[in-house]
């Protein structure tokens, strides 16, 4: 196992004991973030934004990873998120994949991708299901959780 395959075992390991300062510790103070709900992060807000989470989830987010790989550059990891999304109490078990670029011995990069519309179908249920395919569905909900974080940045 090389560093930075180490580096995202550190990463999961914090996040699934809801262990945001040490999730941070492992990120360039320069990174960037992005997923299909939140399109561009940036340094601190990467960090606001997984404290924000683990905070929202109350303590009911599961958190398991695999296929852990990198290289001296580049790295990828599976990892499922099993909770309870807090705006409908609907169980979601969403399977991400991860992308990781390393600097500094750091993460620099970090991109989640995921079936938003498998995602929406799950949280919202049928209307989910009937327009979450939708462009004008997912921004929405990217919408919805910029207020929801800009909210918790200024608190």
């Amino acid at each position: 196992m090389n560093d930075n395959e180490n580096l995202i075992i550190r990463f999961y390991t914090a996040f699934a004991n809801a262990e945001p300062e040490d999730m941070c510790a492992c990120y360039h103070p320069e990174v960037k973030f992005s997923d299909p709900i939140f399109d561009s992060l940036k340094g601190k807000e990467v960090c606001q934004m997984w404290k924000m989470l683990l905070k929202g989830s109350n303590g009911n987010l599961r958190i398991q990873y695999s296929d852990v790989k990198s290289n001296e550059f580049i790295g990828t990891a599976k990892w499922i998120a099993d909770y309870q999304f807090s705006k409908t109490n609907r169980k979601v078990i969403n399977i991400i994949y991860s992308q990781f670029q390393f600097k500094d011995g750091l993460i620099i990069k970090h991109t989640d991708n995921f079936d938003i519309w498998k995602w929406s179908k799950q949280a919202f249920g049928l209307k989910g299901f009937l327009f979450g395919w939708t462009g004008y569905m997912q921004k929405k909900i990217q919408d919805k959780a910029l207020q929801s974080f800009k909210k918790y940045q200024q608190a």
